[in-house]
């Protein structure tokens, strides 16, 4: 029988250093955050104060679509939330109203000045 690994709380968060991630650092206001995650699509455009509005995911299916809220961090699907990231890959995003995605298989960050 083969050995499960044991993974404790140091250890997930010593991964997510590594993780392709996108921190509360790297965006500034009107940056647009584009994530593709195992079920949906959601399109996060940041305000000020850490707010954002949202679109994609559980915010189209349930109608209230764009939502305003803030992203409370990212999650491995538990408890544990790493709350300088506001995206990672492989992670689940955690939004202000207790929304947390599926796994976030892909980013992309439209800065605003790139924007038409």
């Amino acid at each position: 029988m083969k050995p499960t690994p044991y993974f404790c709380l140091s250890t997930l968060v010593d991964h997510a250093d590594s993780l392709q991630a996108v921190r509360r650092t790297d965006v500034a206001l009107g940056d647009r955050i584009f994530l593709r995650t195992d079920n949906s699509l959601y399109i996060v455009r940041v305000l000020e104060g850490g707010q954002c509005l949202v679109t994609g995911g559980w915010f189209d299916k349930k109608g209230v679509s764009p939502a305003m809220t803030h992203i409370r961090g990212c999650t491995w699907g538990g408890s544990s939330i790493k709350m300088d990231i506001m995206a990672a890959c492989g992670l689940c995003v955690e939004f202000g109203n207790r929304v947390i995605t599926s796994s976030i298989r892909k980013i992309v960050v439209l800065p605003r000045f790139m924007e038409n």
